[in-house]
């Protein structure tokens, strides 16, 4: 007995009902032409994932349903053919006040246009981005279907990180487990996948495979990465990363059971954080823009490391005929600043344009003059500098449709060195989630490296090397105002993404003041947070929806804050 199954390894586009059942149609066809009789496509494909909100209107389920459908009538010619289809099905009693969930994520098997089962997930996430729980009740039973003579239990997604439904499965007779996915991306999750797979396929001694998404959807992105295992845990095929793919492979009964068969090159070659970093943060640009419809993007170039690096993912994800740069200087720019963004420019070929705020500024002061009489120049000033730049950028946005990238890291989101429509304003947030020390290590290995051939070493040197600054008063540097970047982002990782208290930071080696700083500064912009635009998620804890803070709250995890 052999069978051969397909992965179709796709990027779907949610609420794109028609486009996405038309790439699965396809793609069970070109499979079906390969000699595969076995398509397994991600969890929800019909729909895309996540489709928040849009699974509590009854309109856009039905829709789904009729999707599948669909596709069932569309490969009813393809003999011996099943298709593995995720989706939602069912609905809900629904009030102003009260919601009670009657809607799955669910598996359709399909063959020869007839719908054989359709399974319910078991276990819905509600953690970091998910939240399933608010979309779906949990289903109750098992799905074992046979293809090629093999028996095949199908699971989604979460349901395999359990015991209990694979457990199910292979007591149902599955000889093989096919799990379905919309798993994102984040640094090192690749390999966790894989291990834990690989665990629950020793624990049922079964072999498994692991059908993944792929593509960028608002804050997440999917990896794919898709594989097969065999019943000990060994890796028997990884597709590529961050790449649409049709991965086929074969199923063989031995007296040992079943077994994956794939050549050795089937296993995609390891490769290095930095570099499924880069491709996450490309993938995630190249879809919100091209999947919303901009036409391209356009940033402020100023001289400094994060505006550089945003550069440099967006003509990698876009192309430089799509991305246009502008240097906006002002009294305080060092003429360092300006030459070196030119000079980046010139490498990548992008347009780049200057645009002085000087005259700007001084007129906004003026009008202000009376206003700030007698004060001494602060942040008020340093403020109104950016804003001027934000509003330039948004006119040359709303003027000519491409969509204005922000350029802020994940350091200077989460203590408020940033400036609410100034710096803030724009339509995507790039390197959100990126730590200013994770910024400089993937702008060296951007200069290194050249994955989009789009130019080697984009980046000039001495935006690396030289104190970073904002550039908003004289001889300005970032650590006038915030803990060096070694400290402040050990402090951020610790606190913010691991949720350390901040006595165990300070027993880690930080000084409590530093410490306390720190936590107070997060806390305190939370609201700015709540006003920055979507950006791209790469670590296990966001600025989005890993991360749910009210703006206004007492607590403080300060020793002592706490006594009455």
């Amino acid at each position: 007995m052999t069978l051969k199954l397909a992965i179709a390894q796709l990027n779907f586009v949610v609420g794109d009902l028609a486009g996405n059942a038309r790439k699965i149609v396809d793609a069970a066809r070109q499979a079906h032409a390969q000699g595969a009789r076995l398509l397994l496509t991600p969890e929800l494909s019909i729909a895309g994932y996540a489709a928040e909100d849009l699974f509590l209107r009854p309109a856009f389920t039905e829709a789904c349903d009729d999707a599948v459908k669909g596709i069932a009538a569309a490969l009813a010619d393809l003999k011996d053919m099943v298709v593995v289809v995720g989706h939602p099905t069912g609905g809900s009693l629904r009030s102003r006040s009260v919601a009670v969930q009657m809607r799955y994520n669910a598996a359709s098997v399909i063959k020869e246009g007839r719908l054989l089962e359709t399974y319910a997930k078991r276990e819905l996430p509600n953690y970091q981005v998910f939240d399933e729980r608010r979309y779906f009740t949990p289903g109750q039973g098992t799905c074992v279907f046979e293809a090629g003579g093999v028996s095949v239990g199908v699971l989604i997604c979460e349901d395999a990180w359990f015991d209990e439904p694979a457990e199910l499965a292979r007591a149902a007779g599955a000889e093989v487990l096919a799990v379905i996915n919309a798993s994102p991306y984040h640094v090192g999750k690749e390999g966790e996948r894989v291990a834990r797979m690989a665990d629950r396929a020793r624990a049922v001694g079964l072999p498994l495979v692991y059908a993944h998404l792929v593509g960028g959807q608002d804050e997440v992105v999917f990896d794919g990465a898709s594989f097969a295992l065999q019943a000990d845990g060994a890796l028997a095929m990884q597709a590529e990363s961050f790449k649409e793919s049709l991965v086929l492979m074969q199923l063989e009964r031995s007296p040992q059971g079943v077994e994956v068969v794939a050549a050795p090159s089937a296993i995609a070659a390891p490769r290095e954080a930095e570099a499924q970093l880069w491709d996450a943060l490309v993938l995630g640009v190249r879809d919100y823009i091209g999947k919303n419809g901009f036409p391209g993007a356009i940033l402020g170039l100023s001289g400094g490391i994060d505006s550089a690096l945003v550069l440099a993912v967006a003509v990698d994800a876009l192309g430089k005929d799509k991305v246009r740069a502008v240097m906006m200087p002002s009294p305080y720019t060092a003429d360092i600043s300006w030459i070196d963004a030119r000079d980046m420019a010139t490498r990548l070929g992008v347009r780049y344009d200057e645009i002085s705020i000087k005259h700007t500024f001084e007129s906004f002061k003026g009008a202000l003059a009376d206003e700030f009489k007698g004060l001494p120049e602060d942040t008020a000033e340093e403020n109104i500098q950016a804003r001027i730049r934000g509003t330039l950028l948004m006119a040359l946005s709303n003027k000519f449709g491409s969509i204005v990238l922000t350029t802020g890291n994940k350091s200077e989101m989460a203590t408020g060195y940033c400036t609410l429509y100034g710096d803030m304003a724009g339509g995507f947030a790039v390197i959100k989630d990126l730590l200013k020390t994770t910024v400089f290590a993937l702008a060296r290995w951007r200069n290194a490296h050249d994955p989009y051939g789009t130019g080697a070493s984009p980046i000039p040197d001495r935006i690396i090397t030289r104190p970073p600054s904002a550039e908003l008063r004289p001889d300005q540097t970032d650590q006038d105002s915030l803990p060096p970047y070694d400290i402040l982002d050990g402090i951020l990782a610790r606190y913010m993404q691991d949720d350390e208290g901040i006595d165990e930071i300070i027993a880690a080696g930080y000084e409590r003041a530093v410490v306390e700083r720190v936590a107070r500064l997060i806390k305190i912009n939370e609201y700015k947070r709540r006003q920055a635009p979507v950006g791209i998620r790469v670590t296990h804890r966001s600025f989005g929806k890993d991360w749910r803070y009210p703006i206004t709250s007492k607590f403080n995890e300060t020793a002592g804050a706490q006594k009455p």
